[in-house]
């Protein structure tokens, strides 16, 4: 006797149209909305869309002027520079852990993922303080002896930070290339007697290659909508890129809503296309697949001599990258005025910092702010991507491949040109959220649904839809069936979005630097305000408390986690 097969319900008809349609509706207004407003207000030269006369002055300034050109070869100087100086770090690393048999590797995996965590305006503040062209850590001892001082505020500075920061993103994702890379074509070439690095150069990178491809195209276009550095680094040293232009065409007296729509509508396209020249390099990855039936067990290259210079190397990356910048930053927090170490600085430490800032008002403020923002944003990212991702997947609703569409836009804006956009529509549409915490949720929930939306949907297609079959066969409609089957079925992947967007939310800085208000100041906010009065050694206390409370965070929040994988 065959069982027989009991399709799956969605909801009715007038239910199933419905959820759809507001889907839709709040999909696109969250995503497609403001960039239209955006791209309006690059065209007009009043100051809202209702107020709307057509221009092309702001196009003809930014495309022809020839400060633009030097901004278009300062921002992809910056974006490709540290791009493959990420990708270099980041895959000599993953190398050295998945693939050599360097001693203490799951240490160095450990070290690696850290800079992950710390916010890129604390890492960039660290680097200031150790590349300081009078007092800092590195530049002191080097004028010192040879004379000379490395300078942070040009582009090769701005490359190394940038770069040294992105590293862990390109770990991670080459680790998994390299953990899952059939070994037998590097067996071969070691069966010809070919050495570590020949082979390492000839066959193992060229089989990654498009991996490779896709890593460095998104470090660029990652970096290319980063904001901390070219906002601390480069606007000291008048290195402007197209970020930092943005920031500046608003804060200046009057703003410059036009110039500062059209800046952004460039720096749009330009991440769009890195984003397509992205999709057209992975196309056709499965030339290059290695992983087939055929079992294999990864075999670690043995690096004999070299296997303590590679230790040595990993030694080196966690100075820098983790170690330095922490130990300079503790330091810093423990002193009233910053200067180099000194055996008097060490007699009068104190903890006078850390006190500001427990009894600063704008600090708790922000603390507060930080931390609902990141609740609120991480459960309504949750909320909408599972069932958006559940009517993507389980049905077969007209207007389900939109949504998965509308859902994955926001891959391409970045965060500041997202903010761009809001400060458009809402100034044009007055409700009286601008300058509230409820248009950085806005902008934080709109970031961010990309990642909800391919967690969500990874998880659901793990899941076989036999079980939720089983709740409509006994009379369940899609709600219950949906509320008591899937979710419960999903807990590891909506605790791993939600963990996620919890944690880049508090540190997110460059989506909200232009909504924000006094009443509606965050944590990466009030660092950058801070800075802005030379108040270094009390961000040094709050860039330490962040960053024990962020490590402790997720330590917690993984073990949870792994608790609740274990239960499913």
């Amino acid at each position: 006797m065959t069982a027989r097969r009991v399709a799956l319900q969605a909801p009715t008809w007038r239910a199933d149209v419905v959820i759809v349609a507001a889907a839709i509706a709040v999909l696109a207004y969250l995503t497609l909305f403001p960039l239209a407003i955006l791209v309006l207000g690059a065209f007009s030269s009043g100051g809202s869309v209702f107020d709307f006369q057509f221009t092309t002055r702001w196009f003809a300034r930014v495309l022809t002027d020839q400060a633009s050109f030097e901004l278009l070869a300062n921002s992809l100087a910056y974006a490709g520079g540290s791009a493959v100086v990420a990708f270099a770090m980041g895959t000599a690393i993953a190398w050295a852990v998945e693939r050599s048999d360097v001693p203490l590797r799951n240490l160095w995996y450990g070290i690696a993922l850290v800079p992950l965590i710390v916010p890129g305006i604390i890492h960039t503040i660290a680097w200031l303080f150790l590349l300081s062209p009078e007092i800092g850590w590195i530049n002191a001892p080097l004028k010192g002896a040879f004379g000379f001082s490395l300078s942070a505020y040009t582009i090769p500075g701005m490359v190394w930070i940038e770069g040294l920061h992105s590293a862990p993103l390109a770990f991670v994702l080459m680790s998994a290339a390299f953990r899952t890379m059939d070994p037998s074509l590097e067996e071969a070439a070691a069966a010809s007697r070919a050495d570590p690095w020949k082979t390492l150069r000839r066959v193992t990178l060229p089989l990654l290659l498009p991996t490779a491809a896709s890593v460095v195209l998104i470090l660029f276009v990652r970096t290319l909508e980063s904001f901390e550095v070219p906002a601390i680094i480069g606007l000291p040293g008048r290195v402007f890129v197209y970020t930092s232009r943005i920031y500046l065409a608003l804060k200046q007296y009057p703003p410059n809503y036009g110039l500062m729509a059209a800046y952004a509508s460039v720096l749009l396209a330009i991440s769009v296309l890195g984003l397509l020249l992205h999709r057209r390099v992975t196309r056709h990855a499965e030339r290059f697949a290695t992983i087939t039936g055929k079992a294999y067990r990864p075999r670690r290259v043995e690096l004999g001599r070299f296997r303590f210079l590679a230790l040595a190397g990993l030694a080196v990356y966690g100075l820098l990258a983790v170690a330095l910048p922490f130990v300079v930053l503790l330091y810093s927090s423990l002193i009233r005025v910053y200067t180099l170490p000194s055996v008097e600085n060490f007699r009068e430490l104190t903890l006078k910092n850390y006190s500001f800032i427990l009894e600063d008002d704008l600090t708790r403020a922000a603390i507060v702010n930080s931390l609902k923002l990141a609740l609120v944003s991480a459960t309504v990212v949750v909320a909408i991507t599972s069932v958006v991702a559940w009517i993507t997947i389980r049905t077969r609703t007209p207007g389900r491949g939109l949504l998965d569409f509308l859902a994955f836009v926001p891959i391409a804006i970045p965060g500041i040109v997202l903010g761009v956009s809001l400060v458009w529509l809402y100034s044009t549409i007055q409700i009286g959220i601008y300058g509230t915490i409820w248009i950085l949720i806005i902008a934080y929930v709109t970031r961010y649904l990309p990642y909800g939306i391919r967690s969500m949907s990874g998880g659901l297609a793990q899941i076989h839809k036999e079980l939720e079959e089983a709740s409509t066969a006994a009379g369940a409609r899609w709600w219950p069936t949906f509320r008591r089957v899937t979710i419960p079925l999903l807990r590891p992947a909506l605790l791993a979005a939600w963990i996620y967007v919890f944690i880049v939310s508090l540190r997110e800085l460059s989506a909200g630097i232009l909504l924000y208000s006094t009443q509606s100041v965050v944590l990466a906010i009030r660092i950058f305000d801070m800075r802005e009065t030379g108040q270094y050694t009390a961000i040094a206390a709050l860039s330490v408390m962040m960053i024990v409370v962020l490590v402790a965070l997720v330590a917690v929040l993984q073990r949870l986690g792994g608790r609740t994988v274990q239960a499913t």
